[in-house]
């Protein structure tokens, strides 16, 4: 009960943040910056995390610090997606010569498959993606038996959407040259560790048979 409450707690203060920061209106460089720094500041908290992991390997250990990861990049990510779709708003000078209806359409077909990965895991892995209730069996079935971060590839194919509905090329560099590493540097490092410790030798049989990204036809039983 405990630990329900002050998941709601950290819960709303997130979103305090997130609305604080999405009612102001900094000037684009101030946007450019956070959207930068806020992004590359997840690096370090990620081989920290990856510290802490690694001097204690246990479930608990696993559990509380990705609950602390988890609320610390998703103030870290919200500010910085927030700043660099105000600063392709407001940013007029590299505007893309697309159709704003591509970018949608690509924002509803990634969201839709976003919301399908998300219920995914909530029945079959009894959990969330995120710290409010982690998942309790590893999931290994639909989307996730094609690739092992179908939840990453929707969002970021929504935010490529977002940036073509935007018509922003500024939007789309940070997004290919901040951003997904900076996303590539979380999975690699802190996240694989984190299921091995929770999963054990099922979740190295999945990661040895089951491409990091890019889909592929399943081959072997699920786990």
């Amino acid at each position: 009960m405990l630990e329900l409450f002050t998941n709601l707690i950290l819960l709303a203060f997130t979103w305090g943040i997130w609305l604080y920061f999405a009612t102001r209106q900094p000037e684009p460089v101030i946007d450019l910056v956070i959207a930068s720094a806020g992004s590359l500041a997840i690096i370090p908290l990620v081989f920290l995390g990856r510290r802490l992991l690694d001097h204690q390997p246990n479930m608990r250990q696993a559990e509380r610090v990705t609950t602390v990861l988890h609320y610390l990049l998703a103030i870290l990510l919200g500010c910085a997606i927030l700043a660099a779709t105000r600063l392709g708003l407001n940013s007029h000078a590299w505007l893309i010569p697309l159709s704003p209806v591509i970018g949608l359409s690509l924002m509803i077909i990634a969201g839709s498959l976003l919301v399908l990965v998300i219920f995914n895991l909530i029945l079959k892995g009894l959990g969330t993606p995120f710290a409010v209730s982690l998942t309790r069996v590893m999931v290994t079935e639909w989307s996730y038996a094609w690739t092992r971060n179908p939840m990453i590839l929707s969002a970021l194919a929504f935010l490529v959407g977002l940036g073509l509905w935007l018509r922003s090329a500024i939007f789309l560099i940070w997004l290919l040259i901040v951003l997904g590493p900076v996303i590539f540097v979380f999975l690699k490092v802190y996240e694989e560790r984190e299921l091995e410790i929770r999963f054990g030798a099922n979740y190295l049989d999945y990661r040895q048979r089951t491409p990091m990204f890019f889909p592929r036809r399943p081959t072997g039983k699920p786990g």
